[in-house]
């Protein structure tokens, strides 16, 4: 008999998502930022025990939106919420006891599959902080040092369907390379910029080749102003050449192969409020 089931990781902004999907994966999957509200598109990642294969969805925070991007990140994360098998109900563990889900994703009502509370970043907080914050069933965990995640694993396994593996055992991911050169150009874009062009910025892939030794991926990274490219290049291109780097390191991580990594800067004004933009890099309209 085997499990296989899909398993939505939901929580408000910063609360731990990214951090915790990739140490259940065992691989570095999700962009991870201190910064609130990197997560935009949901990210698929998979781990398959010998009778049990998980597939877990990184969602976007449930935030309440301030322009059309958050609009869409919203309704994609809430459709997962929907769809899934199980929902991890994520929530700091310093601020334990959390509210009922949907209050904190302001449903309507509450979601049709089962709901799992996992206080996250249990690390910070020692057992004087847990002592009377102790709700019943809730687990704490710890990205960082691992604690907790054998005990959520369990919890998991026992709440999935039964049915066959809907991926090959071998796969760490349901998306495509493409995807992930997107979101670690991204990830880098928050580790070396300030606090507002990595919210301005996206990148699109022009050319991917494979077949190529290294693999050739040509990307156009956009910004909305032209003040915003000028701080992406930097001085004599230093910024940029980091920047790509960076996504190239993780990226060979990733695949196991070498990679050659271009880039181009175009300006995009409010892309982030376009409709037909939005659609362009994988944020689709009602459906």
């Amino acid at each position: 008999m085997t499990r296989c089931g899909h398993v939505a990781l939901a929580g408000r902004p910063n609360v731990g998502k990214s951090s915790l999907m990739n140490a259940l994966v065992g691989e570095h999957l999700s962009l991870v930022s201190p910064r609130a509200q990197a997560t935009r598109l949901p990210v698929i990642g998979l781990r398959t025990d010998p009778d049990t294969q998980f597939v877990f969805h990184d969602l976007p925070g449930l935030l309440d939106p301030a322009y059309l991007m958050q609009e869409r990140m919203r309704a994609l994360a809430l459709e997962r919420i929907a769809g899934a098998d199980l929902i991890l109900y994520l929530h700091p563990a310093s601020e334990a006891p959390a509210p009922p889900c949907a209050t904190a994703a302001r449903l309507e009502r509450a979601p049709r599959a089962p709901v799992l509370t996992v206080y996250t970043k249990a690390d910070l907080v020692g057992p004087e902080g847990r002592r009377g914050a102790e709700p019943v069933g809730a687990l704490w965990v710890s990205a960082t040092t691992g604690e907790g995640l054998p005990e959520l694993l369990a919890a998991i396994t026992a709440r999935l369907p039964e049915g066959p593996f809907q991926f090959d055992p071998e796969d760490l991911a349901a998306q495509p390379i493409r995807f992930f050169v997107v979101e670690y150009l991204r990830e880098a874009a928050f580790e070396l910029l300030g606090d507002e062009v990595p919210y301005s910025f996206t990148a699109e892939i022009d050319e991917f080749r494979e077949s190529t030794d290294p693999v050739y991926i040509r990307a156009t990274l956009f910004v909305e102003r032209q003040s915003q490219k000028a701080i992406l290049i930097g001085h004599q291109g230093q910024t940029i050449r980091e920047l790509g780097t960076r996504a190239r390191t993780r990226l060979e991580a990733l695949i196991g192969r070498r990679v050659f990594l271009e880039t181009w800067v175009k300006v995009l004004p409010h892309w982030r409020k376009d409709a037909a933009l939005l659609e362009r890099f994988g944020f689709p309209g009602s459906r």
